[in-house]
């Protein structure tokens, strides 16, 4: 079968050309922004891209088109495929019906950590030998693919595959969110947060999609939830049919620090072993219990899944070091929500202790371009000693928002902006750049000038 993708180099999209390649059929695409990592991804695969929505696509004439979220009525390869009734389906309904059906699905829902805890919980599956297929929004340093097939073929056991499990909608056609079409057995709620301005009104908006998640999963199923969030309870008492186990403060899954990267795993009070890795963070360490008690459900033992999180190697963009050049640090992270820069910037810190931290933010999801957390913003950024803010294509005006903050500068042209931060920078310096995009490849701008120095 030929499969053409629309909007396929977003990363749920590109995973899901890389499990119809696998899965043997033709696979094609196109989108407007075409950049890494998953163009990278699709070109190793082999995956030829078209960029742009030229009409002249149909002519191709796939079996189907998988019509991805990014797409919208007006598109003009989109309004030609309805006008000439040419077959059409999204992704998550394309991926439940070939892919999910008849497979042990373990999902991992909420509005931080997805990627990293379905990396962390994948990583466990395949380290302890269970060859899980995955569909991660990021490509994990363990695997450098972000999505596979379930390589196990033992017939007396279920098998498994994990997803990231957003609640962003599935497509223009249908507005529900995309975690509805996956089945789950086994569902991780990580937190709750308003996010998604341009499609939720509020946070009840949003707490009714995830009951609706809530919904779907069998009574032999299991949540594993955040017992820190107060958004997760009330979704959970709007009714819930399902055994459920929590973690974070008070829960059965909890963890004592021991150092940055260091802490030791209880449950029930009980210590289930010392997890040392490379992350940092209280966010990765709540992301750890969540990941270990899901592997628990599906008959992996807490201290078999601390030892193959002690070989995890996160996933890139996700603090991910680029560099370090003259005694500076580079980072490349993906957090773009206040809540997110705020846990990642205080991992840091308690890091590098006293050094200075320079923070390079990219307001580019829909949420922060309509303003919605403008002002959370200026909080997240407390541990920042030196902000860049790089503000094309907002509806507010990031310098008026600034302009009380010594250590702040807003620029619109990203090389003014990377000569700016590479005279800003002195050894023992850590940059980190924050955006859920490619950042107009300021990153490597900034590489080159400090090399060039």
């Amino acid at each position: 079968m030929h499969i053409h993708i629309l909007g396929i180099c977003g990363t749920f999209m590109a995973g899901i050309a890389a499990i119809a390649k696998a899965q043997g059929h033709k696979v094609t695409g196109c989108d407007l922004n075409v950049y890494p990592p998953m163009s990278t991804q699709l070109e190793q695969l082999d995956i030829k891209i078209t960029e742009g929505y030229d009409v002249k696509q149909v002519e191709i004439k796939p079996d189907i088109f998988i019509v991805g979220n990014v797409i919208t009525r007006g598109n003009p390869l989109i309004e030609s495929i309805l006008n000439q009734q040419l077959k059409y389906q999204s992704g998550p309904q394309w991926l439940y019906e070939n892919i999910l059906y008849n497979k042990w699905v373990l999902a991992v829902a909420g509005t931080h950590g997805k990627t990293s805890t379905t990396a962390m919980l994948a990583w466990i599956l395949e380290a302890n030998g269970l060859a899980p297929g995955f569909l991660i929004g990021g490509i994990p340093n363990n695997f450098n693919v972000s999505a596979r097939l379930p390589i196990s073929n033992n017939k007396n056991s279920p098998t498994f595959f994990v997803i990231e499990a957003d609640e962003y909608d599935t497509a223009f056609f249908d507005k529900r969110s995309k975690f509805i079409h996956y089945h789950p057995n086994t569902l991780i709620l990580n937190n709750l947060e308003f996010d998604h301005a341009d499609i939720f009104e509020n946070i009840e908006h949003i707490e009714k999609h995830f009951h609706h998640l809530i919904r779907t999963i069998p009574n032999i199923g299991k949540i594993i939830f955040n017992n820190d969030s107060l958004s997760i309870k009330k979704v959970l008492k709007q009714g819930c049919w399902s055994e459920v186990e929590n973690f974070g403060s008070m829960g059965k899954w909890t963890y004592q620090k021991i150092n940055e990267n260091k802490f030791e795993v209880h449950f029930q009070k009980k210590s289930q072993g010392i997890l040392e890795w490379n992350l940092i963070g209280h966010h990765n360490a709540q992301n750890a219990l969540a990941a270990i008690a899901a592997a628990k459900h599906v008959g992996i033992s807490s201290d078999k899944a601390i030892s193959a999180l002690s070989k995890f190697k996160n996933v890139k963009k996700r603090m991910e070091l680029l560099e370090s050049i003259k005694e500076i640090n580079i980072y490349d992270d993906f957090a773009h929500h206040p809540t997110a820069i705020k846990t990642t910037l205080e991992g840091l810190r308690s890091k590098i202790g006293r050094g200075r931290i320079l923070t390079i933010i990219e307001p580019r999801s829909n949420t922060m371009k309509l303003g919605e957390m403008k002002d959370n913003l200026l909080k997240s950024l407390k541990e920042a000693d030196i902000i860049f803010c790089f503000s094309k294509n907002l509806s507010w005006d990031a310098k008026k928002l600034f302009k009380d903050i010594p250590n702040a500068t807003v620029m619109t042209d990203i090389e003014e902006l990377a000569h700016k931060i590479s005279i800003s920078c002195r050894p023992g310096d850590n940059i980190i750049f924050m955006s859920n995009g490619e950042f107009s490849g300021l990153q490597n701008k900034v590489v080159r000038l400090l090399k060039s120095e």
